[in-house]
């Protein structure tokens, strides 16, 4: 089998992967992101979930800051959506969204586009149509992942990794414990449509959502190939009961324009981490805190994010990021979007760079040398 060597090696290039692999390759490592599909952003853009939730801490308080917020700033570059005015954007933009909180809506199409310039601009070697099919692991730590495309398989080694799969599957298939919990089937498509709707592009281009969280849409894990075909099937049933109820005449006007690309199960599975943020942490401060999380539910002080909670409990070498770092119950609700995603990603991609540069495990890592090298993410770091 053909092996390539990098420094960091970051699985999985939604938001937080991009976020990790800029991070890192900024910092000069030489970094390569591995996608499945041909899209980047994850659940944010191939999921239709194209609103940038929010910075602050619904009382006027930025609380996120770095590369969630680069991305937010940027998010809107091709597309019809401005960051609210308070916020820096332009008197009279359109967030597409209440503009009272840091937040603002996107094209996922153009967010795609603009995650793609970043990851040149920062020289990050990007695979897609690519499916990691395996790890190894030696003494508890990861050391190489094989990924399947169309050149057939290759082996991957790193000096550290990042899992930013949104499944934990790097973490899994090298023999980490992970860990689920039950979701619900709302899923999100465009469409044409003549009814105004909240989540609207135009006058008639707007995502329409399905489905509500209650136990009739609740699906328990675990979570596998058969259970996971089902879930979309479902939502697709869920879109042509829509449809069905028209008149042909009025399906001139109302039709679907592009359903989700990926299975729009938020919570698949996570690390078991050193540490698990729990909903009684809202408002804990950490001694080793990477950066803090707005809840989008509602105002709150905000969730601070140890260190430790992007480390497997029992496997070294690898960091994990976004919605398969360690948060459980309402916290993993608050860590699995976009902001949360992003800022966790490019403390994971600070880590695994440092960890590359100096022959360190991610455990090992000194916080105080993390610190220095957060800048905006941390304020006491500034």
């Amino acid at each position: 089998m053909k092996e390539v060597h990098y420094d960091v090696v970051v699985c999985g290039a939604g938001v937080a992967g991009v976020a990790a692999a800029v991070a890192a390759a900024r910092r000069g490592a030489k970094t390569v992101l591995i996608e499945k599909q041909c899209l980047l952003g994850g659940l944010a853009t191939s999921g239709l979930i194209y609103i940038y939730l929010p910075l602050c801490d619904g009382y006027g308080k930025q609380i996120t800051f770095g590369l969630s917020e680069e991305m937010l700033k940027r998010c809107v570059e091709y597309g019809p959506f401005e960051v609210p005015a308070r916020w820096g954007g332009p008197e009279g933009g359109n967030p597409g969204i209440a503009g009272t909180r840091y937040q603002c809506c996107f094209s996922p199409a153009g967010f795609t586009l603009t995650l793609d310039k970043m990851l040149a601009e920062a020289g990050v070697d990007l695979w897609l149509d690519t499916q990691i099919v395996n790890a190894s692991a030696e003494n508890d730590r990861i050391t190489s992942v094989d990924a399947a495309n169309l050149s057939g398989l290759t082996r991957i080694l790193g000096k550290c990794f990042v899992d930013a799969t949104g499944c934990a599957l790097a973490a899994k298939l090298a023999g980490a414990e992970v860990l689920s919990e039950a979701n619900f089937n709302t899923p999100w498509m465009m469409e044409m449509a003549s009814d105004p709707s909240f989540f609207h592009f135009t006058d008639s281009l707007h995502i329409q959502d399905f489905g509500k969280h209650t136990k009739e849409f609740a699906v328990e894990p675990p979570y596998d190939g058969r259970k996971v075909t089902e879930f979309v099937r479902r939502g697709w049933q869920m879109m042509r009961a829509r449809y069905d109820k028209l008149s042909r005449e009025e399906r001139v006007k109302n039709y679907p324009v592009h359903l989700p690309a990926m299975p729009q199960i938020r919570k698949i599975a996570r690390i078991d981490a050193c540490y698990t943020i729990t909903e009684s942490d809202v408002g804990k401060h950490f001694e080793h805190v990477i950066g803090t999380a707005a809840n989008w539910y509602h105002p709150d002080a905000g969730w601070e994010a140890p260190y430790e909670s992007l480390i497997p409990r029992k496997l070294d070498g690898l960091l994990a990021a976004g919605r398969c770092m360690g948060a459980e119950g309402y916290a993993w609700e608050i860590f699995r979007v976009i902001p949360a995603a992003a800022m966790t990603g490019e403390a994971a991609g600070i880590a695994a760079s440092i960890c590359a540069e100096r022959g360190l495990l991610p455990r090992a890592l000194p916080y105080e040398d993390l610190k220095k090298e957060l800048h905006a993410l941390v304020p006491d770091a500034r």
